[in-house]
């Protein structure tokens, strides 16, 4: 029996158009399916039709036949179906109901009636699949937002579900906790058997453990085949595009397939390093702070010392929990230093990780002018609710009312802005962050996403125990890093950030050998 069934489930949200049209796919035991395409398409409203919340939550419109392991979603709410399949949403702020990570994840086996001892044991075990059971016995609302997923992940998967519904799930994880959740994830398809539908823009990541792709493309499938075959059809990932601009055939999935099929690439060395970005001198700064501290339950930053010119393009980055939120917080005033001076020469715009927090009313237009929405390429939304957006939409008009709210900020502080945002919108909004940072503000981004990384800022600055261990180029930074580095790089080496880099070195005379 498949573990998943739809048959011509269409679906609308209440007042809007089909969000789902006639779909039909199953998913076996045991599958790994990765569910892409852009935002808006459709991927995180298959998800929650999957687990019941479309229609019984959402209300709307309801069309065709749904079977979750055998439970019918006309007859089974969300409660019966998450005895079967685990649930992890793109916002796991609101998912964390429980004070502590412990009660969170014994929250789902205690709902089932498991004797202690089996809630004890399904604890533990979660905690140590996701590398969490540091974190057992801390409050829920002290964790960053990738500690955060992650225990939403684990209780997610403490009840052993036949299926993972997952959207976005690495969207808050630095390069290692990525590595290791999908990590989890194939273990517990290869050797549980648990089917996995995951819905991901960053394909890059997930594509290597997945058997099969599904593309929608406004609400239907219009894709369901190989990851092969499916880069074949669009170069989605950073190595398929570097192929495709190189005019090679191949459409490699990982890192290692790329490599094997370029054999014995003579890559030119690297240039040398670019000099290092000219710090401002601190009256010339629009953003400066002098050995800031800030103490909550524990140090989180240390003396952070760090000059932003007008105009900088900066990259934040570094692991969960290193404090890139927290510095944002302290730069835009949103948290008082501990110790230490912050300074700004104007308005520091802020836009946190959860973009749900800056929407207030019951239509996009009301949220925004209709001019500034077509300006922003979200004119067609106007008459939507603001909490029926797709991730990525949401996100990109919380971006929208920082941006024009009061007079034109000296600092931008985007934290984690390409989450739930596809490839285009990507490009789309480092383009907009270069052209604001030509007009003299600066930029600041804290990401996990070296790809965009690499596209939009010319300094990188690396965050570890609260502080920055280095502070330069991107290209110095990103080029010839393990975790720390594009899909480019890791293929080529520090020679080349972006496909496009790439496929230059390897088109020259002295490139790959025939």
């Amino acid at each position: 029996m498949s573990v998943l069934e739809l048959a011509g489930v269409s679906y609308a949200y209440p007042g809007e158009p089909d969000a789902l049209r006639e779909v039909t796919l199953t998913v076996e035991p045991g599958e790994f399916v990765v569910v892409a395409g852009g935002s808006g398409s459709g991927k995180s409203t298959l998800l929650r039709a999957a687990s019941g919340l479309v229609p019984h939550f959402h209300g709307g419109t309801f069309a065709g036949r749904l079977r979750c392991a055998g439970l019918d979603t006309r007859e089974h709410g969300p409660g019966e179906l998450a005895a079967v399949a685990g649930t992890l949403l793109q916002d796991p702020e609101t998912q964390v109901l429980m004070g502590t990570v412990r009660a969170e994840l014994a929250f789902p086996l205690e709902n089932r009636g498991l004797p202690p001892a089996a809630v004890a044991r399904g604890v533990e075990e979660a905690a140590l699949a996701l590398g969490i059971a540091g974190l057992l016995d801390r409050s829920t609302h002290e964790l960053s937002g990738g500690e955060l997923q992650r225990v939403a992940l684990g209780a997610a998967l403490a009840g052993r579900p036949q299926l993972l519904l997952l959207d976005e799930p690495t969207s808050q994880l630095d390069p290692v906790a990525g590595d290791e959740l999908l990590g989890v994830l194939r273990r517990v398809n290869e050797e549980w058997g648990t089917a996995v539908l995951l819905a991901e823009h960053r394909l890059e990541r997930c594509l290597p453990a997945a058997d099969r792709v599904v593309a929608l493309e406004g609400g239907r499938v219009a894709f369901d085949g190989t990851p092969e075959d499916f880069l074949r059809r669009r170069a989605e990932t950073p190595i398929a595009r570097l192929f495709e601009l190189a005019g090679r055939p191949e459409r490699p999935v990982s890192v290692k397939a790329a490599r094997r099929a370029l054999g014995s690439p003579r890559v030119p060395p690297p240039p040398a390093p670019a000099p290092a970005p000219a710090r401002p001198p601190r009256g010339a700064a629009a953003l400066s702070l002098d050995r800031v501290w800030l103490e909550r339950h524990a140090a989180i930053l240390r003396s952070v010392d760090l000059r932003i010119g007008p105009g900088d393009t900066v990259a934040l980055m570094g692991r969960n929990g290193a404090g890139k939120s927290s510095l944002l917080k302290v730069a835009a005033g949103l948290w008082r230093s501990t110790r230490g001076k912050v300074s700004a020469s104007g308005r520091v715009a802020l836009l946190l990780q959860n973009p749900g927090d800056y929407l207030l009313e019951e239509r996009v237009d009301r949220e925004l002018p209709a001019p500034v929405l077509e300006e922003a390429g979200l004119g067609h939304l106007a008459a939507r609710h603001p909490r029926d957006l797709s991730g990525g939409e949401r996100q990109r008009l919380a971006l929208e009312i920082v941006l024009r709210a009061a007079a034109a900020p000296a600092v931008v502080c985007l934290d984690e802005p390409t989450r739930g945002m596809d490839r285009g919108h990507k490009d789309r909004l480092a383009q907009r962050l270069r052209a604001l940072a030509a007009t003299g503000t600066a930029v600041i981004v804290a990401t996990h996403d070296a790809e965009f990384a690499a596209g939009f800022a010319a300094r990188t600055v690396l965050l570890g125990d609260g502080r920055p261990v280095a502070d330069a180029p991107t290209a110095e930074v990103l080029g010839g890093g393990w975790y720390f580095a594009t899909q480019t790089a890791r293929v080529l080496g520090p020679g080349a950030l972006t496909p496009e880099q790439g496929a230059a070195l390897i088109t020259e005379p002295m490139g790959v050998t025939a």
